[in-house]
């Protein structure tokens, strides 16, 4: 009985929280004030992000900083289709351009380890957007692009289905050979090699997935803007966030980006609201705290908690 009611309380409530969370989410538009539609759209867009940033950087350790590009792929791509196709079909190519773009990008760069890697992935963001802000000045004689406009509560079931997809995919991948093999890349690239995984082909497979992702949230959330230009749709923060968010979280745990792209989202907006001139120094300041003293991130922190409580429980009987 002992063993079964561990599973229950290991499996069982978690599910039970899930499903409550999502049933909540569901129906948030139905209750919620238009505002609060309006920043969780904005913090699922991080939520998948950081954790399609973690799908490929996790597990390899490679910190691709090519975030910016995928999702600017995914917002051009819906800026440029907005009054020719369906929605849906749209948001399909903004993903498909992002996969291709990143099995391009994947099989050029991930032979190159380290500072390299970093160093070229958010070139190639860069690369993109000045060659769009060049095209844009001297072919088109226009900066930008108007954008097809959608409902607020659209938007955020779209954004929504993306996240329980790719939540989804990320749980199946932690827990396939898929994973495995991933992990052990990151443990070291020349046994995982030695031990018959194609690396290359495995790290440019999982980077183009966590792409894919990606560039349906930019497509989506382009529709958020009624005017975007390279600046807006390549922008470099969109790069460094999901790294930051995956740290503050904790990669441990397929919930601690998660947890962390929530909370950073939700406090950078109470800062730019109420701090709108210190927003940024106050939100580096904290970023750096987190990195000296939860080097961890949240669940880190939370893990060490528990344990620390189960210790005194079992040391007291």
């Amino acid at each position: 009985m002992d063993i079964i009611g561990g599973i229950f309380k290991r499996f069982r409530v978690p599910r039970l929280i899930i499903l409550i969370l999502l049933i909540l989410l569901a129906t948030l538009p139905l209750y919620a004030p238009g505002y609060t539609v309006i920043l969780l759209t904005a913090i699922l867009m991080y939520i998948i992000l950081t954790v399609s940033w973690t799908i490929f950087s996790g597990p390899t350790r490679y910190i691709s900083l090519a975030s910016a590009a995928f999702f600017g792929v995914g917002v051009y791509t819906m800026a440029i289709l907005g009054k020719a196709l369906p929605l849906a079909a749209i948001i399909s190519i903004g993903a498909l351009v992002s996969f291709i773009l990143a099995l391009f990008i994947g099989f050029l760069t991930l032979r190159l380890r380290g500072m390299y890697f970093i160093i070229f992935t958010f070139g190639i963001s860069e690369l993109i957007k000045h060659s769009l802000l060049w095209w844009e000045t001297n072919m088109t004689g226009t900066v930008g692009r108007w954008v097809v406009r959608v409902d607020h509560d659209q938007v955020y079931y779209i954004m929504l289905a993306i996240f329980v997809v790719l939540m989804l995919t990320a749980y199946f991948i932690r827990h396939s050979r898929f994973g495995l093999a991933l992990k052990s890349i990151g443990q070291s690239e020349e046994a995982a090699a030695h031990r018959g995984i194609n690396v290359t082909l495995v790290k440019v497979v999982a980077f183009a997935i966590s792409a894919l992702f990606m560039g349906a949230a930019g497509a989506i959330m382009a529709t958020r803007w009624a005017y975007i230009d390279p600046r807006i749709a390549f922008n470099p923060l969109l790069s460094f966030m999901p790294v930051m968010m995956a740290i503050f979280g904790g990669m441990g745990q397929l919930y601690g980006p998660v947890i962390g792209a929530a909370v950073f989202t939700y406090l950078a907006e109470i800062l730019m609201t109420r701090f709108a001139y210190y927003y940024m120094l106050i939100f580096g300041s904290v970023l750096v705290l987190a990195i000296l003293y939860l080097p961890n991130g949240l669940i880190g922190l939370l893990q060490k908690w528990r344990k620390r409580g189960t210790a005194e429980q079992q040391a007291s009987t």
